[in-house]
């Protein structure tokens, strides 16, 4: 392609942009923002979307998986068949058509693939079944302003596989995570296989894929010795659930605490350590109030708290309920005296304590001495908190880490929890009828494309791996003026597109400062500039992401071009 005729809009500087893909692909002319959220991919973005896509087809197809494509538009009686019309919660983009009938616009495809497998699959002979797509999804963000990394309209590859026993799709969940392995490995990113929670799209056994970054949203929690990894949400924290400590414990005791709410405030008012305070946590699962325990220096983890009551929504108390139940205000909410009667969950940590500090459920007041068994009961003990820097690892005990990461990719185990609710079945070996086992499998597209960014850039500009560069040379002729220098370009320019190459070619009549800073944005894998010396039949050939560079001849540029293309990934 021709610079001079190319739709590359460069930017030296952008407004608001945070993130540094946002920044580069915003000033690179990759991409424009047309609305908060919601992004033109110009040009160069197309090529990469097109590479990472062709990655994707490629492991996808290599597995047996089929692509076909999915209504972007959904009615919204699949959704209310399943609960998601009101359970997804405010991402989820409803409308209207003429008619008054209402739909939403996709953000994913569970229910309409099942839709369309329980009209056509109707044996266990026709199974295991494993379908893909790649399209754009709409989900209503809160805060849409990462760029590419959380956007509102956003591209996915998504799959879904349909089994007639558990143990077949555990084979497949198997071969996609692999898939998955080699796709994000041949994009050039430095990723984990965490541990994950399900979410909004249901089902048990999860991973996600995690792009490390200090841009991610989200925490993993790795371990320094073995390949465990985790989102916070799931990384399981082990320990003893009985206290060592045998000495004996005095009488529980009222204490006024006025005004002191927080852990911090009760501890330093009291003069006790927060470890051993103890939060005491309403929460309402599928309408039903439990109260939760965990030690005063550690957080509840509310996927875990949902997880452990198996609910379809899980989310703290209102303080209206908080009254009504314990009889106290916010701050002051304890396991002793509640008002109405409620299971009661309590972190294994907890359980270490001999003695505790807990709320009196009386305002501005607290109750010192107290022991579990003694003076409360307990409904059960389980992991209900937070990982924290520095706990065992749960499979090796050595030492946990946190880092930052972007999602890119998720793996689910399904089961039957679209099957059975929108009744799609198939006759077993018997001739019984028999719900759909499933699997899900997503990859944002777009957002790869913005972490490939976040984890190969420099001080000048994007550096793309090999794979999914928009063109792998970048041929930079320094002034089109110069005849010797127009000569050998061009020449250059035919027998590099003869020979297969992707190439970029600067023929713009800027200055060479100009062509230099824009060749290092755009982030080419290899330069090839035609310059003073294009007299002697010589130019320079450079590595974008090491500055490797060397004269040759044209014709040995078309012979050590292979060579320098593998050495451009560092």
């Amino acid at each position: 392609m021709r610079q001079k005729n190319a739709f590359i809009p460069t930017l030296r500087t952008v407004g608001e942009a945070e993130m540094v893909s946002h920044q580069l692909l915003l000033r690179g002319g990759y991409i424009r923002q047309l609305a908060t959220g919601i992004y033109t991919y110009l040009p160069l973005a197309y090529r990469v979307l097109h590479k990472v896509e062709n990655i994707v087809r490629e492991e996808m197809d290599r597995i047996g998986a089929q692509q076909l494509l999915l209504p972007a538009l959904h009615p919204a009686e699949l959704w209310k068949e399943t609960g998601r019309w009101t359970n997804y919660g405010p991402e989820l983009v409803k409308l209207q058509d003429r008619h008054e009938r209402d739909f939403v616009a996709g953000p994913t495809h569970e229910e309409v693939i099942t839709d369309l497998l329980r009209d056509e699959m109707n044996t266990y002979k026709k199974l295991p079944m494993s379908l893909y797509q790649i399209q754009t999804k709409f989900r209503d963000e809160r805060r849409p302003r990462s760029g590419l990394l959380r956007g509102r309209e956003f591209i996915m590859k998504d799959a879904y596989s349909f089994h007639a026993d558990r143990e077949s799709l555990d084979v497949t969940y198997h071969h996609m995570y692999q898939a998955y392995m080699n796709i994000f490995t041949r994009c050039g990113l430095d990723f984990r296989a965490v541990e994950a929670d399900a979410g909004a799209i249901g089902g048990k056994g999860t991973h996600e894929f995690m792009v490390l970054s200090d841009a991610g949203e989200d925490t993993i929690a790795m371990c320094e010795a073995c390949d465990y990894a985790a989102n916070i949400e799931m990384a399981e924290v082990v320990g003893s659930e009985k206290s060592t400590d045998k000495t004996p414990v005095p009488a529980m005791e009222k204490v006024a605490t006025p005004g002191k709410r927080s852990i911090q405030d009760v501890a330093a008012y009291l003069n006790v350590p927060t470890r051993q305070l103890v939060k005491s946590l309403l929460f309402i699962a599928d309408g039903t109030p439990v109260l939760v325990l965990v030690r005063g220096d550690h957080e509840v983890n509310d996927v875990k708290v949902k997880n452990l009551v198996d609910a379809s929504l899980c989310e703290l108390a209102d303080e209206e309920t908080i009254r009504r139940v314990t009889g106290a205000p916010s701050g002051f909410v304890g396991p002793v005296g509640l008002k109405e009667k409620v299971q009661v969950f309590v972190d294994q940590a907890v359980m270490q304590l001999n003695e505790m500090v807990v709320g009196a459920n009386e305002a501005d007041t607290h109750l010192k001495h107290v022991q579990v068994g003694r003076d409360f009961t307990v409904d059960q003990v389980a992991d209900l908190r937070n990982i924290q820097p520095g706990d065992a690892c749960p499979r090796c005990s050595a030492t946990i880490r946190f880092k930052r990461g972007i999602e890119v990719g998720h793996v689910f185990k399904l089961g039957t929890r679209y099957s059975e609710a929108m009744k799609a079945k198939f006759l077993d070996p018997n001739g019984k009828e028999q719900p759909f086992i499933m699997g899900c499998y997503g990859i944002g597209i777009s957002r790869t494309i913005a972490s490939i960014v976040e984890q190969h850039n420099d001080e000048n500009g994007i550096i793309w791996p090999v794979a999914v560069a928009p063109f792998a040379v970048h041929l930079i002729a320094v002034n089109m003026k110069n005849e010797d220098q127009a000569r050998l370009a061009e020449g250059l320019y035919e027998k590099l597109q003869q020979a297969g190459v992707e190439v970029l070619f600067d023929d713009r009549t800027e200055r060479a400062g100009v062509k230099f800073k824009d060749a290092d944005l755009l982030g080419m894998p290899v330069r090839v500039t035609v310059g003073a010396k294009a007299n002697e039949g010589t130019v320079e050939i450079k590595l974008r992401r090491t500055g490797e560079a060397k004269e040759l001849s044209p014709e040995e540029v078309l012979k050590e071009l292979p060579d320098w293309l593998k050495r451009a990934d560092g």
